[in-house]
């Protein structure tokens, strides 16, 4: 892929509808990833020339740290930088970093209570979407890095409201909650799912992953609780396939035809070998094999692919459905969560 990419001002993102790779600019919420999964691939392989290729992407986001219109910069930043801090321990990176933390910071209004995420969703003025629980683990790395404290009340405070508002009864989420300027619930949304009140799979994996992190920040166990409540939802929903592999939606009145989301698959069993290290040794062993089940499917021929697809890893996957994007393609983030889970299912196993 790095030869196939014109500068590193195109951030590979997709598949084209013609078939060409489809790459994004910097402010795109999804440039860290390509950056974050070579940062990986060198943790695994020890191999200079991603390395290299690897600084050349992170540094290439750079001017994002200054970035105050999005929610995303954990997914921009913290996979790019915060991976190639751990990795380095580069003074550079520690200090864009912090910066992008206190940018991210400045999303939140104490008065609400949230995280904005978009600046306005049509009628709607402070939308706050499940992703977003994404950015917290961000917040708390700059918390403890600056010794600023109020980053990290800023994480929690935002995800007892998230656990507030967002879940309904089976612990399913709605993908956007719309709040008044004092915090008061306006309307339950969605901009990726199939419906208002439909269990989009890619949310329930974003608040599963989120959740777990809530979890080993602070060893709060309403976290854990939280976390266990999805990971019981996504493993034993009736609609999810024999090979783990969910639907793009669970609701999706075209299942078993609906497309599925790979990258769903992914970021939950990367989210579930994390759970299984806090949990009993009868649960930890049914994440711990679910993961591994949803591994070996999407390192097999129907997921993964070692030629063509624009050199991605994965396939079959889903970006937004109801705007008829990036349907049943290879994503960046799919692959950048499947080497993650590949890493940490390596680690534990030798742990084991």
């Amino acid at each position: 892929m790095l030869a196939s990419l014109p500068s590193a001002e195109h951030f590979p993102q997709s598949t084209n509808v013609d078939g060409s790779l489809g790459t994004m600019k910097s402010d795109w919420w999804c440039s860290g990833f390509f950056a974050g999964s070579l940062w990986y691939l060198y943790e695994a392989t020890e191999d200079t020339i991603l390395k290299v290729a690897a600084e050349k992407w992170t540094e290439a986001i750079e001017r994002e740290q200054y970035n105050t219109s999005t929610h995303d910069l954990g997914f921009m930043l913290y996979c790019s930088y915060g991976n190639g801090y751990r990795l380095t321990n580069d003074p550079t990176y520690k200090r864009v970093l912090l910066t992008g933390a206190a940018s991210l910071a400045t999303r939140f209004d104490p008065k609400v209570g949230l995280i904005k995420s978009w600046d306005k969703m049509g009628e709607y003025n402070y939308p706050v979407i499940i992703d977003n629980m994404m950015n917290l683990e961000f917040l708390f790395w700059a918390a403890k890095a600056s010794g600023n404290k109020k980053l990290s009340e800023i994480a929690i405070a935002h995800a007892d409201n998230t656990l507030k508002n967002h879940f309904r009864p089976d612990a399913s989420s709605y993908h956007v909650v719309c709040y008044d300027s004092v915090g008061n619930v306006i309307a339950r949304k969605t901009n990726q799912g199939y419906a208002d009140g439909s269990a989009w799979a890619r949310g329930q994996a974003w608040g599963l992953y989120g959740y777990t992190v809530m979890y080993r920040e602070t060893r709060n166990k309403r976290y854990l609780d939280q976390a266990r409540a999805i990971a019981k939802f996504f493993m034993e929903h009736p609609r999810l396939p024999k090979d783990k592999i969910p639907y793009w939606d669970f609701d999706d009145p075209t299942i078993p035809d609906a497309p599925r989301d790979a990258s769903a698959a992914a970021i939950a069993s990367s989210a579930l070998l994390e759970l299984s290290r806090y949990v009993d040794v009868v649960t930890s062993e049914k994440y711990y094999h679910f993961a591994e089940k949803v591994l070996v499917c999407l390192s097999g021929p129907a997921y993964f692919t070692s030629s063509g697809n624009n050199h991605f890893l994965l396939k079959h996957s889903t970006g937004n459905m109801p705007k008829k994007s990036e349907i049943d393609v290879p994503l960046i983030y799919a692959d950048y969560y499947y080497i993650e889970a590949l890493l940490r299912y390596q680690k534990f196993k030798t742990l084991s």
